[in-house]
């Protein structure tokens, strides 16, 4: 129910503060003298309590136009009832504070100022004498209440939208970690799947003709699938290190399965990779591969290195049937994030009926001769 009478976000900080200075403004009121009588005073206060109300709510204009009012009213009071009164003037310049522009907050303290000056002006130059001393620190306190209230407001701001933004970057970090979960399962289990697939349907045609050689096929697709439940638990505990040599002769293997007959031409020495960028490279690789053993109905392919000019090449090509334009398939476009990863780009190019090129650029720089 309170929610609903004072700011929710204001209750915790600033509630009872509010009640203790409107009651005691409230005491003064009913108790001092006054040239306008207790009617005059409680209209005033009236007047008073609903500039502080609107100033509660509103951080626009709104909450200028009242400050200034309630200005006006302690003006009256230090004028009319009691010099001292204009003291909870801290009341106004607390919610100023909170004004949302900081040409508000100045012109709110101007009125401030102007009110101390006037009471002064009126009671013959004696609130900032020695004697009444009080005054001039007060007025100072009175001014610096906005500033600190406001940078507070802001700083609470500022971390509430930090907070907000790291929220959010930690979803975006799960989702991307998700994806690279997705993918490179998609990657790493791809061939191997395509393997045992192949090994399968070689095995039903060997069960009547070769029972033996069948065996054999059994045995090494039991192999593969134990090859595969262990990359799925080295895959979902991180991205693990794949040596480029050892997928290049996986892939040979792996080729070999599908008939399809693989030539390594290493036209320079392979330049210093980090352990990540290797990784990189190779997944590409295994995924350039898991295409031509799933889509080219090739017979040969060709992996060609080369090292020139700070830039790495790895060249991909088959000599199956090609399609007709590249595809955004989830193979290709994670060869394509893999590179971008590594400043680097990757290029697919396909003829009909001439085969399929993938071609990966890996700038090599000065920084990643460093292993991680």
């Amino acid at each position: 129910m309170i929610r609903r009478i004072y700011p929710s976000d204001q209750i915790e900080n600033y509630l009872l503060i509010d009640v203790i200075a409107v009651v005691f403004l409230f005491y003064h009121m009913t108790t001092e003298p006054s040239p306008i009588g207790i009617i005059g005073n409680l209209l005033l206060f009236a007047l008073f309590l609903t500039a502080f109300y609107i100033s509660l709510w509103y951080r626009d204009w709104r909450l200028l136009v009242s400050s200034l009012l309630g200005c006006a009213i302690l003006t009256l009071f230090g004028i009319f009832v009691n010099k001292w009164l204009i003291l909870y003037g801290f009341i106004i310049a607390d919610l100023l504070g909170r004004a949302n522009s900081k040409a508000h907050i100045a012109v709110g303290m101007a009125g401030i100022i102007a009110m101390f000056l006037i009471v002064n002006e009126y009671n013959g130059k004696q609130l900032f004498s020695f004697e009444k001393a009080v005054y001039l620190p007060t007025l100072s306190v009175q001014l610096l209440i906005p500033i600190v209230i406001y940078i507070r407001g802001k700083s609470k701001r500022l971390q509430s939208e930090l907070n907000a933004a790291n929220e959010k970057i930690a979803r975006y970090i799960q989702e991307e970690e998700r994806h690279r979960i997705a993918r490179d399962l998609h990657d790493t289990l791809g061939q191997t799947l395509i393997m045992i697939k192949l090994k399968s349907e070689l095995t039903i045609r060997l069960m009547e003709k070769d029972t033996g050689q069948a065996k054999q096929e059994l045995t090494d697709i039991l192999t593969t699938s134990r090859a595969a439940l262990k990359q799925v638990r080295e895959l979902v505990d991180s991205m693990k290190y794949v040596s480029l040599e050892e997928e290049i002769n996986y892939a040979k293997h792996a080729l070999q399965t599908a008939k399809i007959e693989l030539t390594v031409k290493e036209l320079a020495s392979m330049p210093p990779l980090t352990r990540i960028a290797e990784t990189m490279v190779a997944l590409s690789i295994r995924e350039a591969v898991t295409n031509t053993m799933k889509h080219s109905q090739a017979n040969h392919c060709t992996i060609t290195t080369n090292y020139q000019a700070g830039m790495y090449t790895i060249q991909v090509t088959d000599d199956g049937v090609g399609f007709t334009q590249a595809t955004n398939g989830n193979g290709m476009q994670s060869i394509k994030e893999r590179m971008q990863f590594l400043q680097g780009k990757a290029e697919i190019k396909a003829v009909p009926d001439s085969g399929v090129t993938v071609i990966l650029t890996v700038p090599i720089q000065e920084e990643r001769k460093e292993g991680i």
